[in-house]
């Protein structure tokens, strides 16, 4: 009876099995990609208003949940039982550590990085903790984020591209540029052969980032 929502299916590998992982309205389920099978669901997660980020699938059958809307994240374990796959709650963190309005957080060599509710950018490992944050000072408000070549490129809402490192010791901003107008520059970030393409509610542009 769980009716679509926004996020994107995630893919996995359970036990040899390929799967997809979906969030559902009503919770959390994994499906088999060979018959369609539901190989295990959960109601410990779902968010009544919209169900936005894809969960983010980590080594160890750990899938990290987040959402806006004042739910915070969770970190499930997919244990073993019998013939069965049962998923258990590893932790729980409130929004101000760590939630997901729009975007999915990334997880990169070892830690996931996103941008909470109230705009700060932040890295915290797989025990959920806080690595370091960006600061109330430095807001990107639900704007996208991507990671290539150890770097992380956040849009903020204004159209303001930052370059900051994909390092889990410190917040480290490389440089920032105002490249849309605005507003509502929410649209996913896309990189390839040295060029990143950006957009807002009216632009989209193409920017060179290979060295002259």
């Amino acid at each position: 009876g769980w009716a679509m929502t926004h996020s994107s299916l995630a893919p996995m590998t359970l036990g040899g099995e390929p799967t997809v992982v979906y969030c559902g309205s009503g919770g959390v389920a994994g499906i088999s990609l060979r018959d369609g099978r539901i190989l295990w669901e959960t109601e410990q997660w779902f968010i009544r208003t919209a169900m936005v980020p894809t969960p983010v699938v980590l080594p160890g059958n750990r899938i990290f949940l987040s959402g806006g809307y004042n739910a915070g994240s969770l970190m499930l374990q997919l244990e073993r039982q019998g013939g069965n796959w049962v998923p258990r709650e590893l932790f729980r963190l409130p929004p101000r550590v760590f939630g997901s309005d729009q975007q999915t957080p990334i997880f990169y060599e070892g830690y996931i990085y996103g941008v909470r509710p109230g705009g700060e950018l932040v890295c915290i490992d797989l025990n959920g903790n806080e690595r370091w944050s960006s600061g109330t000072t430095r807001r990107f408000g639900i704007g996208p984020y991507v990671i290539a070549d150890g770097l992380i490129f956040v849009v903020s809402d204004n159209g303001t591209l930052t370059m900051v490192e994909a390092r889990p010791d410190a917040y480290r901003e490389l440089a920032t540029a105002r490249v849309l107008a605005g507003p509502d520059a929410w649209g996913p970030i896309a990189v390839a052969g040295g060029r990143i393409i950006v957009r807002d509610m009216h632009r989209m542009v193409c920017l060179d980032l290979r060295e002259r």
